[in-house]
């Protein structure tokens, strides 16, 4: 038999140089693969396989006296009667910076207005905005800007009585203390209303949906609930040039605790309880806040359950057959007068039911949310519910 050995030598050189190219390529990838497609098998793995949280809660844990260091700062503006009412269903506390005035007067005129909620709704929600010291663009600002800057929020805090600040630099990598902020004043101020919800100030709530959920689920007596965008076996990120870096000094496991998107959740009274108590002895140097909320609720027992309504890092679609439906969208600040219009309009429930209604909101949800590309918004099981 003939053999073509200069054919052989072209084909091993061929498959020679494929190799060389796929090897080249990885080691260019391998950073951004490590980074994604790699530490999510990791993640997943350490998640689902060996689940060893328990050593997550004995590492974090620190004397008490350690952890005040984290809730200590005094109150630069305070309002301690806020929730004087003897039924609060929800206290809703919005995470802002000082500069987000507008932000904040939008929430006031729309799904944050208290007024419209008692009248209109029946209920008393009390909405308060959680802010640190005012800062400059990344970095300290002098100490005239910085006083000009809280002139200004005691007006505004006098026009409306609903700031909570506390004298700590208000930043990304502060989140964890106006996290921790949140629960403290709610236990010493707020302990009896039957729900917190903690929520970003470019997030747009359906008020009236809410209320609505949030009365029924009361009405059953439901314990230990946390609703929200769960995110399960997420790994830490540890690309230096992300904003959510976390060094393995800070977080040296390859997965974090269950827990929901911080644009916006709802825990039970029990809950927010259990979570108060939780950091007293937990080290709060991890300074993503909703990665915290999850360490401090597995350390309690607790569990993050999922709503597909509501929405992650991203926007719900715009119609009315999603409003009918919605809890929490994210990312509105110049929309959000016109959202809160037509989202709340007495026609979106009068057309999105009936079987008519249902059957033709069914389809279009399926097109809004069943597309492989859409991410951080409802999930598509959200269109068959």
């Amino acid at each position: 038999m003939f053999v073509n050995f200069r054919r052989i030598r072209k084909c091993q050189f061929m498959q020679l140089m494929t190799t060389c190219l796929v090897l080249s390529l990885v080691m260019v990838c391998w950073e951004q693969l490590d980074n994604s497609v790699v530490s999510h098998v990791k993640s997943y793995s350490y998640r689902y396989l060996v689940n060893s949280f328990t050593y997550i809660n004995k590492s974090l844990t620190i004397p008490r006296e350690q952890a005040k260091s984290f809730s200590n700062f005094p109150y630069l503006l305070d309002h301690t009667d806020k929730c004087v009412s003897k039924d609060v269903l929800l206290l809703l506390f919005v995470k802002t910076s000082p500069e987000n005035i507008e932000r904040r007067n939008a929430i006031r005129s729309t799904w944050g207005n208290e007024t419209y909620i008692q009248n209109a709704l029946g209920v008393t929600v009390k909405v308060v905005f959680a802010l640190g010291a005012s800062q400059a663009r990344n970095k300290v600002p002098s100490w005239s800007k910085r006083f000009g800057f809280q002139e200004q929020l005691i007006k505004e805090d006098g026009l409306h009585g609903d700031l909570i600040q506390q004298d700590f630099l208000d930043s990304f990598h502060n989140l964890t203390l106006k996290l921790i902020m949140q629960f403290h004043w709610t236990h010493n101020h707020c302990a009896h209303a039957r729900f917190l919800m903690t929520a970003d100030d470019d997030i747009f709530v359906h008020m009236p949906n809410l209320v609505s959920y949030l009365q029924d689920v009361s009405s059953r007596g439901v314990t230990d609930f946390w609703i929200g965008r769960v995110h399960r076996g997420a790994p830490p990120i540890r690309s230096k040039d992300s904003k959510y870096y976390v060094s393995h000094e800070m977080y040296q496991w390859l997965s974090y605790p269950d827990y929901t998107a911080g644009a916006g959740y709802v825990v039970s009274r029990d809950v927010a309880d259990k979570i108060y108590h939780a950091m007293l002895t937990l080290n709060a140097s991890l300074y993503i806040d909703d990665v915290f909320m999850g360490i401090c609720a597995n350390a309690v027992g607790v569990s993050p359950q999922e709503h597909v309504y509501f929405s992650g890092e991203g926007k719900a679609p715009y119609h009315m057959c999603i409003y009918n439906q919605m809890m929490t969208s994210h990312g509105h600040v110049e929309d959000i007068y016109n959202l809160w219009k037509v989202a709340t309009d007495p026609q979106v429930k009068q057309k999105t039911s009936g079987l008519i209604g249902r059957l033709h909101c069914a389809a279009v949800k399926i097109a809004l949310l069943c597309k492989p590309y859409y991410f951080n918004t409802y999930p598509c099981k959200a269109a068959f519910l």
